[in-house]
Formats: structure tokens, C-alpha cells, sequence
């Protein structure tokens, strides 16, 4: 059997489900043909006729899947380091966005932006997450609130994908906040279903849509006309839910068959259960309970007893979550969430490929998946998310290609 790439001498976390834990294995290699792995296993037991063009000596180093940050806010421009301040002095995150800071500050600054700068601001925030291991990026849109500038974002966040070899998943959060200039919120959310779902779905610039249910964003009834008009347009659909209180946005992310719900720290226990019986993932964001300086934790073991996966995402973004490293997001979850060194390492890879619905293609290392590799240096898998500040990335691979440090 003729390969592109083989890559041996390697210990293998593949999460394959089929094998116990993490699918560790201590002598293993991985065989690559057009992009896709033609296998992944003990090389002891590897077809005996396999070859490639290419062996890579791994030298018993730890490989994992390409990490995937499955909720960014990646595009956008200015900073919001003024609130950070504010918050320090006492201000809550609900009292600066009722001032019209938060993120209107941002959208006033993403509006006056064009797409050669929204570019330029947004690259070294995707170049840190790739230093770091990562081959898959969820990017929201949410700071334009009008249809141009919505599309705007969408546009750069599609341009990314052709100057870095990343694959990047689109969302559109037209629903994120209410514009200065909207006479409600009602009349806001007609625009967002009848004017600009449509034109999102009709130039193909977005695979779902999300929305923002919140006290400070919109009520689960508009909330849920924004995901009906998503579903009719063709778009998955999720939602930023339960994060400053409960307002059944896990319930109502699992009625309409959302890929994911986000945040969760108020999430009550018949929504979670709504949630595993939808198959609705659970995406946990710590650098923004982290920024915030929030008690409330989400309810991790409510998750695990009803048995919904558990995803973790930087969920960067200018205000309360600054953040552009999956390596810190872990220790985050870890420490604030008391999450497993297993589930930290599950909740960049596997969970968080089913939280953007690439699951198929992504996530694990399996025959038939994308070869999207990250090779690192460390003794054991722990270290991944036991260190802080530390970069143990040796190469990534993306689609079967090793790319440049």
C-alpha cells in the first residue's frame, strides 16, 4: 500500500471512542493518503506492505488531532483594555454594555474598519492559535449589527482560510447585541430573520448561525425566532446560552436542534438533560469566567451525568475573553472547571470538532478522517495542560502537509 506521508516512531492520543480513554498508543504510526489518513494504529500490527514517498521519524513523540477552537470572535477591531480597567475598579460586565460600552464599543470600531484592516488585525490572532496546534477555527461574526458590515466580517473571516493553512468554520452572530440605531429589539430581530439570514445563506459566507440569549441581548422568544429562520435558510444553528442567568437557553438550544450551547454557567439541570437528549454539545469557555471574575461555575457534573460532551473554546474576543491560546484555555478548565486531564484534551479535539458538526471529518485520528495533525514535545499528555506559558508545539499537519513552524 503506496502513501503519501507515513509518520512512525510516534505515541499516538487518537480519541478514537472505539478504544479505552484517550485511544492512547505507545508505538504507533500514521499513513496519509490524498489528505486523509489511510491508517492509524500499532505499527506492529500495520498492513506489512505499507509504504510512503515520504517517513517521518517522530522519535516517540506525542501526536495528537490538529486542535479545534470550536467559538471565536476572531474578526474584529480596537481594543476594549479601557473595560478591563473598569471592571477592576467594580464595574460589571451588564453595567459597562448599559453604557454603551461592551460591545457597541466594538462594533463602532469594526463598522469604521475595512477588510484590508479587519485582515491585518485579525492574522496575528489566528497566527497564535495555530503556533499553538490549531488546524480547525469556529469565527463569529456579531460586531457589524447591519447587513454590511456583517458580511464584511464573514468575508475576512473566508479570506483566512486562503492565506494560513487553517480550515475556518463561519458563524454568523448578526443577534449579538441591539444596534445604537434600532428602534427595538423586535424590529432589529425582523431584519436579522427576513434581511439578513437570507443574504448570509444566499453568498454561502456562513455554516450556522448563533445568537446571543441573554438579559442584555435578546429574550428566548427572539432568540428563537432568529434559530427558526436559521434552520429554514439551511444554517446550523447554536447559542450563546445561560451565562449571566438562566433564561432556559440550554432548553431552548436543544429545541431547535442546536450543534452547540455556550457558556452555561446558569444552565439548570432539566436544560442540560434537554441537551443530552438532543445530542446538543456543551461548549465551556473559561477565559471569559476567568476575565470576569464570575462565581458561577457551569454544571460540570450535571453535564457528565447526563452524559453531554463537554467542548472548551477560547471564545477570544476584545472584551471578556482576550484570549488566543487552547494550551491556557485547558489549564483554565482544569482549574476554575476541575475538568480531567482527558476531558481538557477531549474538549479541543473530538468534542469540540462535534460542537462545529465536522465530527466526520475531524477530531480524531481515525482511517478516512482529514490528516490534521499536531506533533508536540512532552513526556506525557498531561503536560498539555499542567503548564502554562509554555509552547511544547514541534510541527503541525494540515490536510496530510507538514507545515512551517
Amino acid at each position: 500500500m503506496r502513501c503519501d506521508r507515513l509518520w512512525f516512531r510516534a505515541r499516538l492520543l487518537t480519541f478514537d471512542p472505539g478504544r479505552p480513554g484517550l485511544g492512547a498508543i505507545d508505538d504507533g504510526l500514521i499513513a496519509t493518503q490524498d489528505g486523509r489518513i489511510a491508517y492509524a494504529g500499532e505499527a506492529q500490527v500495520a498492513p506489512s506492505a505499507l509504504d510512503a514517498a515520504e517517513r517521518i521519524d517522530c522519535a516517540g513523540r506525542w501526536v495528537t488531532p490538529g486542535l479545534v477552537d470550536c467559538h471565536t470572535h476572531l474578526v474584529f477591531a480596537g481594543d476594549r483594555a479601557g473595560e478591563f480597567a473598569q471592571r477592576l475598579a467594580g464595574a460589571s460586565y451588564e453595567e459597562i454594555a448599559r453604557a454603551g460600552g461592551g460591545i457597541l464599543s466594538t462594533v463602532r470600531a469594526t463598522r469604521a474598519a475595512d477588510e484590508t484592516a479587519l485582515l491585518a488585525a485579525t492574522l496575528p490572532r489566528l497566527d497564535a492559535l495555530l503556533a499553538e496546534g490549531a488546524t480547525t477555527v469556529e469565527v463569529k461574526s456579531g460586531y457589524g449589527l447591519q447587513a454590511t458590515a456583517e458580511l464584511r466580517q464573514l468575508r475576512v473571516a473566508r479570506y483566512l482560510a486562503g492565506l494560513r493553512p487553517v480550515r475556518i468554520v463561519p458563524t454568523f452572530l448578526g443577534a449579538h447585541a441591539l444596534p445604537p440605531e434600532a428602534i427595538d429589539a423586535d424590529t432589529y430581530v425582523e431584519q436579522v430573520c427576513r434581511d439578513m439570514i437570507p443574504a448570509v445563506a444566499a453568498a454561502k459566507l456562513a455554516a450556522a448561525a448563533d445568537v446571543f440569549c441573554e438579559r442584555i441581548a435578546f429574550s428566548p422568544e427572539q432568540a428563537a425566532r432568529v434559530l427558526a429562520a436559521a434552520r429554514a435558510a439551511g444554517l446550523a444553528v447554536k447559542l450563546h446560552a445561560d451565562q449571566l442567568s438562566d433564561l432556559g437557553g440550554a432548553g431552548l438550544a436543544a429545541e431547535h436542534g442546536a450543534l452547540s450551547a455556550d457558556h452555561l454557567e446558569y444552565a439548570s439541570d432539566a436544560g442540560v438533560a434537554a441537551m443530552a437528549r438532543a445530542g446538543t454539545v456543551a461548549v465551556l469557555l473559561p477565559g471569559a469566567f476567568h476575565v470576569l471574575r464570575e462565581t458561577r461555575v457551569p454544571p460540570v457534573a450535571a453535564l457528565r451525568h447526563h452524559g453531554v460532551p463537554i467542548a472548551l473554546a477560547t471564545d477570544c474576543n476584545p472584551g471578556t475573553s482576550p484570549l488566543t491560546s487552547l494550551l491556557l484555555t485547558m489549564n483554565l478548565a482544569a482549574t476554575l472547571f476541575r475538568l480531567t486531564v482527558e476531558e481538557c484534551l477531549a474538549g479541543v479535539t473530538r468534542e469540540a470538532a462535534r460542537a462545529l458538526g465536522r465530527l466526520p471529518d475531524i477530531g480524531t485520528l481515525q482511517p478516512g478522517k482529514v490528516c490534521d495533525l499536531a506533533i508536540w514535545d512532552i513526556e506525557t499528555p498531561a503536560e498539555l495542560v499542567w503548564r502554562m506559558g509554555f509552547n511544547p508545539l514541534h510541527q503541525r499537519v494540515f490536510g496530510g502537509v507538514p507545515c512551517r513552524p
